[in-house]
């Protein structure tokens, strides 16, 4: 489990990205529900420079997402969610993705087999749902498959986190 005061500031994942993409033309936009975080997350993005690149929107995925970018990425959203809200949230971000639109998830992915793997016992204390799940490569083809995309490639990281990669189809 992460230290709390290890948990990356609201807008540092965006602010990465941007940075590794650095000559990506399109915008980046920033959905978190809570006041705090939309003005967290503005802050960290003005001192990184990239307020210009990024729209901060507060919203729910729940309802809508709002079009416009050229890549959506949810962090440790799907673990959270349950198979139909996880369809829900990726079908409303499948409305409005380009055809050439890119679909990052960072979340935990188990891997297959029966080796040992924290990742196929971990579940966050701090997590809101208690369902929390984390899924395979296979769980995570069949969400993006039912929510109209296609699972194109999973990085793994150095941690248990990886990246799963998606595209519409």
């Amino acid at each position: 489990c992460r230290r709390r005061n290890s948990r990356p500031e609201p807008g540092n994942t965006v602010r990465e990205r941007r940075r590794q993409c650095s000559a990506a033309t399109g915008r980046t936009q920033v959905l978190p529900t809570s006041s705090l975080v939309v003005e967290r997350t503005k802050e960290n993005l003005k001192v990184a420079g990239l307020a210009v690149r990024c729209s901060v929107i507060k919203g729910s995925f729940f309802e809508s997402i709002p079009a416009g970018a050229d890549a959506y990425l949810f962090r440790h959203i799907i673990h959270d969610s349950t198979d139909e809200q996880c369809i829900q949230i990726l079908g409303h971000c499948r409305k409005v993705i380009p055809a050439n639109g890119k679909l990052l998830i960072v979340d935990c992915v188990v891997p297959a087999g029966n080796a040992p793997s924290v990742s196929k016992t971990w579940t966050s204390p701090c997590s809101p749902c208690p369902a929390a799940r984390n899924d395979t490569a296979a769980q995570f083809r069949s969400l993006l498959k039912a929510s109209g995309f296609e699972l194109k490639s999973i990085t793994p990281t150095t941690t248990m986190i990886s990246v799963v990669d998606g595209k519409p189809v």
